[in-house]
């Protein structure tokens, strides 16, 4: 009898992890082993480490492809960076760059963020509003296809921050595309893809806030950094090209690829969420009670976050917190919970969110062992030489793609890169729009397609599906994008030289 599940049989079928013999993975740790002792051996210390920096990625993404467990390869690999840079005092460094993360800002902010996410999605889920929702849309929504738009549609209208695009649309349409056999990862690259690549384009985003300050910091722009950066955007090409292809998607005019079209044929069968997924099937009951009033306490509480987000000059932690407020005095006063079990769903909301935090955390030890090895100083240094005005805005995309899908960081890479690039372009006559446009083209690609970036990772796990199951489905797409990107920074290059 054929299962759903075994109808996958695409070799990288997310879910389907090969199985590992002991006798390969013995293999591998051996090899990794090697590896870091040989080159451990060669680098003379106190020299730059040249090519040897980009050794930890590589490990990574060997070792996250070969056992489909993304937060151990983030693991093996940070080690392997710190045994380079440090092999007679490891764990030392290891102790001190894990403390430098965990008091890092950016890292705290992200705790409460996701967890309160967490929590506020949780008591959505219990009281039944996202059901409510659901049912609501399932009255307008009556086919596959209507279901994929409704979601990528969703995703354009929650500009405002990725992470909330990206757990906000998957609780509140992954319900109803289960009905429709969509897998979940298809959700998920339906969610991510109108993340970060459509954030970068808009002027009212977290994204811009943070780029716009950065360019005015670095001297890009005697005026306002906002306006240069809202000049950048018809150059943003990468945002514009992941719009195109996920709605390309979404209608089937661009088919299912490589471990996608294994997933959907799975996901036909009756089984959208992949094995091994950290999610459960999701119950399809009859709203509760008065489904209208069911529907408010799911829309209310979103409008309340996303207002009050925007309210707060676009910082979502203050608005998580006042969402969440609102939504324990709305629950309270409607007696659909007592106080104990709201409790108890922000809990458990924290709870879901411990993975993706930890992949994010570990993530952020990666890129401060890559900024010590000096990678991205060294893949700057390393293509100087063949750049020509034509080719700058190109050559920036794919160089800092390639290190921001190395690095999982999109935002802190280029606290480093643009104070490089800018002087560069202005030096050549190259149009700083444009230039700024393959920057930030370069930064929404990274945080789309690496596999432990926060905001694949926040749309995996919000979708239900594993981090590695999801990059896996969507790369192709994601390499169509950045192919069609980078072919169109050439042409506008010679065009605008």
């Amino acid at each position: 009898m054929t299962t759903p599940s075994s109808t996958s049989s695409h070799p990288f079928a997310p879910g389907k992890p090969a199985q590992k013999g002991k006798g390969r993975v013995f293999l591998l740790v051996a090899g990794l082993v090697a590896l870091v002792a040989g080159l451990t051996l060669y680098h003379e210390a106190g020299t730059p480490f040249g090519w040897i920096s980009l050794v930890p990625s590589l490990i990574v993404l060997v070792v996250a492809i070969a056992t489909h467990r993304t937060l151990e390869a983030l693991a093996i690999g940070s080690l392997s960076g710190l045994i380079l840079i440090e092999p007679a005092d490891y764990i030392g460094t290891l102790a001190d760059i894990s403390l430098d993360v965990m008091m890092n800002e950016t890292i705290a902010w992200l705790i409460l963020v996701c967890g309160l996410m967490g929590g506020f999605i949780a008591m959505l889920e219990k009281s039944g509003c996202t059901l409510s929702f659901s049912h609501f849309m399932s009255r307008l929504v009556k086919t596959r296809r209507q279901s994929l738009i409704s979601t990528a549609v969703l995703g354009l209208l929650i500009f405002i921050d990725d992470y909330l695009n990206a757990l906000a649309t998957s609780a509140a349409m992954k319900r109803l595309t289960d009905r429709f056999g969509v897998s979940r990862e298809k959700l998920a690259y339906i969610v991510d893809s109108t993340a970060a690549p459509i954030c970068v384009l808009v002027p009212i985003s977290t994204w811009a806030v943070y780029f716009a300050e950065l360019l005015e910091t670095n001297g890009a722009t005697d005026g306002p950094g906002m306006w240069l950066y809202i000049q950048s955007i018809p150059y943003m090409l990468y945002g514009w090209v992941a719009m195109g292809l996920v709605f390309l998607v979404a209608i089937g005019l661009m088919p299912d690829l490589g471990p996608m079209k294994a997933a959907e044929r799975r996901a036909k069968a009756g089984q959208p969420i992949p094995d091994g997924a950290p999610d459960e099937p999701l119950s399809d009951d009859t709203p509760r009670g008065n489904p209208w009033l069911g529907l408010f306490n799911f829309i209310a509480p979103m409008a309340v976050l996303i207002g009050a987000s925007a309210y707060f000059e676009i910082d979502l932690l203050k608005g998580v917190i006042a969402a969440t407020l609102f939504t324990i005095v709305l629950f309270l006063v409607q007696r659909l919970s007592t106080f104990s079990s709201l409790m108890d769903s922000i809990m458990d909301g924290f709870r879901t969110m411990m993975l993706p935090l930890a992949i994010v955390a570990v993530g952020f030890m990666l890129k401060e062992v890559n900024d010590q090895l000096g990678m991205t100083q060294f893949m700057i240094d390393t293509l100087a030489p063949y750049i020509t005005p034509a080719l700058l805005p190109a050559i920036v995309f794919a160089s800092m793609a390639v290190v921001v899908f190395a690095t999982g960081s999109s935002w802190g890479v280029f606290v480093i890169s643009i104070p490089i690039v800018v002087p560069m372009a202005a030096h050549m006559g190259v149009s700083m729009p444009l230039v700024v446009g393959a920057l930030l083209s370069a930064s929404s690609f990274g945080s789309h397609a690496c596999f432990f970036s926060d905001s694949s990772v926040l749309s995996s796990q919000g979708s239900g599906v594993l981090p590695m199951q999801h990059a896996l489905t969507q790369l192709p797409y994601t390499l169509i994008g950045a192919s069609i990107t980078t072919l169109g920074f050439i042409v506008l290059g010679y065009c605008l030289a």
